[in-house]
């Protein structure tokens, strides 16, 4: 990604070799869980393959030659994981998704929108929210599914929206 605009560490070969000074350390961790964290909402990616991963930009940097190894890799999701910024998909812990915002701020994001838009007491497919025309510069445009569905039962437990199936459609509508 050329627009990404990637930190100092990443450009400093020390950076993908788990340092072995504690404080180096864990200053080393919090800039790697920031980077993913960025890079996957820059991207609007929510899941994560580890294997894949490796070999990703994220985690290779072609010109320095340099790569974060997979156990170093899973150091950092485990620190996510701490953080609450990740959920393993699977026990092998070979996929997971990354939450850069809780499901209550997504939530809120969206019933902003609803509200700016006049859409109080309107009904829409989960579909069209997520990939509608009209939110297309919304941040929550494209959002994965399962984190807009825990987005919209926050809101659902707020009262300010109802999860509803209509003609095996799924749908919300919001109030």
């Amino acid at each position: 990604m050329t627009d990404f605009d990637w930190p100092w560490q990443y450009k400093f070969p020390p950076f993908f070799t788990v340092q072995p000074n504690i404080e180096t350390r864990s200053k080393q961790l919090e800039a790697w869980c920031n980077l993913v964290l960025a890079f996957q909402k820059h991207a609007k990616q929510y899941n994560l393959d580890v294997t894949e991963a490796q070999n990703s930009e994220l985690f290779y940097n072609k010109q320095l030659n340099r790569r974060l190894s997979l156990d170093a890799i899973y150091t950092v999701l485990e620190e996510l994981r701490k953080r609450g910024n990740l959920e393993w998909k699977d026990k092998e812990r070979k996929a997971c998704t990354l939450i850069w915002r809780t499901p209550a701020e997504w939530g809120n994001i969206i019933y902003s929108w609803v509200c700016s838009k006049a859409m109080n007491n309107t009904v829409c497919t989960i579909y069209e929210l997520a990939h509608g025309e009209d939110n297309e510069e919304t941040e929550f445009h494209e959002l994965d599914k399962a984190i807009l569905i825990r987005a919209l039962k926050t809101l659902e437990a707020d009262g300010k929206a109802e999860l509803i199936d209509f003609d095996g459609n799924e749908g919300v509508k919001f109030f």
